[in-house]
């Protein structure tokens, strides 16, 4: 495999499997990785080695750098810079809320036009006439975001997204001072920003490092990822919105929890314990559910209270009116 390519099919192991009437139709393989609070490797599942695109996991690295670059974001404002949200009324207000403290203007966001993704906000969208917009795409708060801390440090506007901006390479920096690597690759994420390749041994380290810091630690960096860690944690509708794995995760069990597109997944229990996985396939309909059971697994949250946490993730399989199966994971 060259350095330049997620995990093979061969490196990969089961993570889930669909069930319908009591047959195995569809198995989702990756690969995953587990810490202790220590950050001491306690599960390795397939090659936590091998690089990947972490997609909107990178997004809490990005919304530190932001804050550690002068931005005063606490709460609510804090969530929205790192959330993959659904476009909901209150998610763009709190967008709309950022970028009215300097004065920017919404066609100033890099990210693409888009239709919100949850249904409700979507119909009455339509319903009242207007279309795409880039407010409603789902990473307009990590772009609100990264705006603000080009007005608080003159950086231009204008090319923001570039890694060659001021902005990008900070953010950079801070995602190789927090996993300890420095990218294999970079690309361009589906909302424009860059994207950088790393393992996923490397971004669970990062995550657990942004999960485990304290808002009053003395050292900028790790104070503002407890900021912002607390930011997730209490404002979990914030972080997706109405329905979502993400939402319910963090509401029902106090994880810090973050889906990335194709099939990318991170969790930090309140204990410390980490998991970042990365289902093969690109799926992300069985992720949030085999990061709660490798959760489990370690001993960091309760089986039963996963159980019922679970009957929320709309992971049943339909046949015709009823449900005659399950998504459910194997690790």
């Amino acid at each position: 495999m060259s350095a330049a390519e997620v995990i093979g099919v061969a490196d990969a192991v089961e993570l889930a499997v669909v069930e319908r009437s009591g047959f195995v139709e569809s198995r989702h393989s990756g690969t995953a990785i587990v810490l202790s609070p220590d950050g001491q490797v306690v599960r390795s599942l397939g090659d936590p080695e091998a690089p990947l695109f972490p997609r909107s996991c990178l997004k809490p690295f990005q919304a530190v750098a932001v804050m550690a670059s002068g931005v005063a974001l606490r709460g609510e404002d804090a969530a929205i810079a790192t959330a993959s949200h659904t476009g909901t009324a209150g998610h763009v207000a709190l967008v709309r809320g950022l970028l009215d403290r300097a004065n920017i203007s919404p066609a100033r966001l890099g990210c693409p036009p888009a239709m919100p993704s949850d249904r409700a906000a979507r119909e009455q969208l339509i319903r009242d006439g207007n279309g795409p917009d880039r407010l409603y795409m789902n990473c307009s708060g990590k772009h609100a975001a990264m705006l603000l801390a080009c007005v608080a440090n003159n950086w231009p506007l204008e090319g923001y997204l570039d890694p060659r901006h001021p902005l990008q390479k900070r953010i950079l920096d801070v995602i190789e001072r927090l996993t300890g690597e420095k990218p294999v690759a970079t690309g361009i994420d589906g909302c424009g920003a860059p994207v950088h390749a790393i393992t996923l041994r490397g971004l669970a380290h990062g995550v657990q490092r942004i999960t485990t810091s304290s808002a009053s630690s003395p050292f900028a960096l790790y104070r503002e990822a407890g900021a912002l860690t607390e930011a997730v944690r209490e404002n979990g509708w914030v972080i997706a919105g109405p329905g979502q794995p993400d939402s319910i995760a963090i509401d029902r069990l106090g994880v810090f929890a973050k889906a990335g597109a194709e099939g990318v997944m991170i969790m930090t229990a309140p204990d410390g314990t980490s998991v970042a996985l990365k289902v093969l396939d690109g799926s992300s309909r069985a992720s949030a559910i085999v990061a709660l059971r490798l959760l489990v697994s370690a001993g960091a949250l309760d089986s039963a209270a996963v159980d019922a946490v679970a009957a929320e993730l709309d992971l049943w399989v339909s046949g015709g009116s009823g449900r005659v199966g399950e998504i459910r994971a194997t690790v």
